[in-house]
C-alpha cells in the first residue's frame, strides 16, 4: 500500500444528482454530511472517509487542499 501525505482533512464536493441511482448511494452522502448539490464538506482524512468516497466516485469530487491553504484545480 502507497504511503500518502496526510494533511489531516480532504474537501468532498457532489458532482451530479443521486436521481436514478441506488439508495444506498444516496444514504453515503447523507452520511458524509452532503445535502445538495455543489456542497462542499471538509472530512477527516481516514480509511472511512476514504471508503465512502470509493462507493460513490461518480457522484463526488475530492478537492484536496495542499499544505499553503490554496485549493488545488482538479
Amino acid at each position: 500500500m502507497a504511503t500518502r501525505k496526510k494533511t489531516g482533512t480532504v474537501r468532498v464536493q457532489q458532482v451530479k444528482s443521486v436521481i436514478g441511482f441506488n439508495r444506498h448511494q444516496r444514504e453515503v452522502l447523507r452520511g458524509m454530511g452532503i445535502r445538495r448539490m455543489h456542497q462542499i464538506v471538509e472530512l477527516p482524512d481516514n480509511e472511512a472517509t476514504r471508503g465512502m468516497i470509493a462507493k460513490i466516485p461518480h457522484l463526488v469530487r475530492v478537492l484536496e487542499t495542499p499544505e499553503g491553504g490554496k485549493e488545488s484545480k482538479s
